[in-house]
């Protein structure tokens, strides 16, 4: 059975539903356990660690980051789950294409325009959540973490995961119209990404930039700097702490 045929064969808003949790589970806490093991068993891996080891969350914190991450994905599962019963009551159709497979081209294009997308949109409601009353009722748990761990990169306020981490991620690949490979694609990608940057290890400079605004509470708002360079809060270092807002 070809691809094709698998993707035309089955409910398309079940296979949607199915396929994305499945692509979450795998890209969200796969890479979270390899970041987590790394110290215990290739102990030369802590050379790539960002912050002094003191700073690292302790086990039962761990624990404690895990509970709220699985409250938050059960929370995004049943309004994704709410989503596809509103498609088949009034008979809408799928957000993405489900007809034939997109040409490499395609792909390469709708991902980068979703990645720019997603960009800008992260990094206004991020700023938004960094003003002092939005921050204190709102965004100060996603920076309990100082020294971020990958799995940290879901534990958030329920307002904030919906509005920060789902909705920029969700919105573009929908905008697009994009074939649903491509969002299974993105999707996967960004999830690789979000724990990287969040893993407190940088092995090709995907990390400092995040690890920084967890470190200093401001700046590097984005995701990819473009709109960072753009507004000028961008940081490489804690001697710039005073430069941004």
């Amino acid at each position: 059975m070809t691809l094709e045929t698998f993707l035309s064969s089955h409910n398309p808003l079940l296979l949607e539903y199915t396929l994305t949790h499945l692509i979450q589970l795998t890209f969200f806490y796969l890479p979270s356990l390899i970041y987590i093991s790394l110290p215990y068993f290739i102990p030369s891996t802590l050379s790539h660690r960002l912050q002094s080891p003191s700073k690292y969350p302790t086990p039962p914190e761990i624990k404690h980051c895990l509970k709220v991450v699985l409250r938050n994905q059960l929370l995004a599962s049943t309004f994704h789950a709410l989503l596809v019963f509103i498609h088949y009551k009034f008979d809408l159709p799928p957000d993405y294409r489900f007809g034939p497979l997109p040409s490499v081209a395609e792909v390469l294009r709708d991902i980068t325009l979703c990645i720019i997308l997603r960009e800008i949109l992260f990094y206004y409601t991020h700023r938004i959540l960094h003003t002092p009353s939005l921050y204190k009722s709102i965004h100060k748990p996603h920076h309990k973490f100082t020294s971020p761990i990958a799995l940290a990169a879901q534990y958030a306020h329920p307002l904030e995961h919906i509005t920060a981490n789902i909705l920029p991620l969700s919105i573009p690949p929908v905008l697009l119209k994009v074939h649903v490979i491509t969002w299974w694609i993105f999707l996967a990608g960004e999830l690789v990404e979000t724990t990287a940057v969040h893993s407190g290890f940088d092995f090709m400079g995907w990390a400092r930039m995040h690890d920084l605004h967890h470190e200093l509470f401001r700046g590097n708002y984005g995701t990819v700097g473009l709109m960072d360079w753009i507004h000028g809060t961008g940081i490489t270092s804690t001697k710039e702490k005073e430069k941004v807002g």
